[in-house]
């Protein structure tokens, strides 16, 4: 009787030694189950957020816009005659300016922008501005070396309007049609001026996309995650932009004082400063789940919230000028399309590959980038970085961040090793989409640029990274935990430090495995003993 007993007491004790083990893994595994799968609603926390459906004024009832107006000079002059101080702010403005200071490596502060940078689709705007100041919001930028300061060139309608019929013409210094004219194959009209002076109101989506949606040369070609689309679009392509989501404009985010639109786009944008970020709004602990939250200090909401881009139409991923200047037999020009309808080849710019619902690729960033600068030397043996972003894991102000990676071939002089930005566009003689000389447009281009040319030029491949900020997926669409903590995952190429899940060495694995069984079995062994013994 003693010995069953004492046969009962060791094994309840023994029952106690398991359930301690026990206990603190299913807490530990309950807890885990229960962070990834936090069903049901979370709300987002908001802070800094409202519309205005109020219009503060009906300028359709202005007497002096009921006039007759025979050039836009004439319309800006009427809006500064009651807005008198706004030239002033606007002409302080990058969108105007088309450059901001920038700290090269060697410390000297130069302006760089838009203006003066080169980039991979049309390359530079320096002897291109015909074409390229489309998409100033000013009049008559034909020289950017010149000083242009005149307010009556301000365009105020290209911001403003809502009537959605006014429009600049393509390859006219940024001038509205005065004609009927078909430049690049796209079709530019006058308009009545009487009825967008009617519809004066806040800048909605369409205004901003007239030119952000069609960089590059055409709608999604550039950024991949701005485009026509979203001027009407559901919450499945952006949940903040869906008009049956949240409805945004783009002023609601990129919010503007004094003109100063708020925002900074890192391929022409050097400093971490006017930037948007995704907490003004949501907070720096947005998520119900505290492990989640605690990823907010290394990773960007938008690498987890928009895990792909180009959702409706596709984006332009490859340029390779290299090929440009193949005709059809009888003279005229060669287009190529895909399946899809999408570009593959033209005369004028050569091959391009597109893709469609893009996983973007990830860097670190701690908010600042480098840009290449006309004149800077290059390895034509090697990939030619045009802008690339500061950061890295050791950099604790540095997080995870979404981009789009363009790849081009573009034109170098292969003697003096720098970037040549051509004169493409223009009527004369030597613009390359004229004439399909090379060396021609070369040097006409390098003159603007005030740079030697060589008279030699070669091809090579060039790289740049582009922010993505749009095309916000709806909660249940966002990363999964898997999809990076796990070997061969998104984050696959950032290798700088260790992740759980992705990150193992077989021996060291092996290794740990057999010292956790060897403990844990030691542990019921020796307790086993002494419980026995006793």
């Amino acid at each position: 009787m003693l010995t069953v007993k004492k046969s009962k007491q060791n094994f309840i004790k023994l029952l106690a030694l398991f359930t301690a083990i026990a206990i603190p893994w299913v807490i530990g595994g309950v807890y885990m189950y229960n962070s990834s799968n936090s069903g049901g609603h979370v709300p987002v926390k908001l802070v800094n957020f409202a519309i205005d459906t109020v219009p503060k004024v009906d300028h359709s009832k202005f007497k002096i816009l009921q006039q007759k107006f025979d050039t836009p000079q004439e319309i800006t002059e009427a809006c500064l005659s009651c807005h008198n101080k706004t030239d002033q702010e606007v002409m302080r403005t990058s969108h105007w300016k088309w450059a901001k200071p920038y700290v090269k490596d060697n410390g000297d502060t130069i302006l760089l922008g838009k203006k003066n940078i080169v980039n991979n689709f049309c390359i530079g705007t320096k002897s291109n501005e015909r074409l390229c100041s489309s998409c100033h919001i000013g009049y008559g930028w034909k020289d950017m070396h010149a000083k242009f300061d005149d307010s009556r060139n301000i365009d105020c309608i290209v911001c403003h309007d809502q009537s959605g019929i006014y429009k600049k013409a393509t390859g006219d210094y940024g001038f509205p049609a005065k004609e009927e004219l078909v430049i690049c194959g796209i079709a530019s009209h006058p308009f009545d001026y009487d009825k967008v002076l009617k519809s004066i109101g806040k800048p909605e989506r369409h205004n901003c996309g007239a030119c952000h949606y069609v960089g590059g040369g055409g709608n999604n070609v550039k950024h991949g995650d701005l485009e026509m689309a979203l001027n009407k679009t559901s919450r499945e392509v952006d949940v903040h932009m869906g008009i049956n989501s949240a409805n945004m404009s783009c002023v609601e985010c990129h919010k503007t004082e004094r003109h100063n639109i708020k925002g900074n786009l890192y391929s022409i944008a050097s400093a971490d400063n006017n930037r948007v970020s995704c907490e003004e709004c949501h907070t720096e602990a947005p998520h119900k789940n505290s492990i989640i939250n605690q990823h907010t200090d290394r990773i960007a909401c938008q690498t987890c919230h928009i895990p792909e881009f180009a959702k409706v139409n596709p984006t332009k991923m490859y340029w390779d000028w290299s090929t440009a200047g193949e005709f059809k037999p009888d003279g005229s020009m060669l287009m190529k399309k895909d399946s899809t309808g999408a570009m593959t080849y033209h005369t004028k710019k050569g091959s391009f590959i597109w893709g469609k619902n893009v996983k973007p690729e990830y860097i670190w960033s701690n908010g600042e980038a480098r840009h290449y600068i006309m004149g800077d030397k290059i390895d034509p043996t090697k990939t030619v970085h045009l802008n690339s972003f500061k950061g890295e894991y050791s950099d604790k102000n540095s997080k995870i961040v979404p981009v789009k990676r363009f790849l081009g071939k573009q034109i170098y002089d292969s003697e003096n090793n720098y970037m040549i930005i051509p004169h493409l566009f223009g009527k004369d003689t030597t613009s390359y989409w004229l004439n399909f000389d090379w060396n021609k447009a070369a040097k006409v281009g390098m003159e603007e640029v005030g740079l030697p040319y060589s008279g030699k030029f070669g091809f090579v491949s060039t790289q740049m990274d582009w922010p993505v900020n749009h095309m916000v997926a709806p909660r249940k669409e966002s990363l999964t935990c898997t999809e990076c903590h796990t070997r061969n995952g998104r984050l696959a190429e950032l290798n700088d430090f260790y992740m759980p899940g992705r990150d193992y060495n077989n021996w060291l694995d092996k290794f740990g495995v057999i010292m956790i069984l060897l403990s844990f079995a030691g542990v019921i062994v020796h307790a086993t003993l002494r419980i026995i013994k006793k």
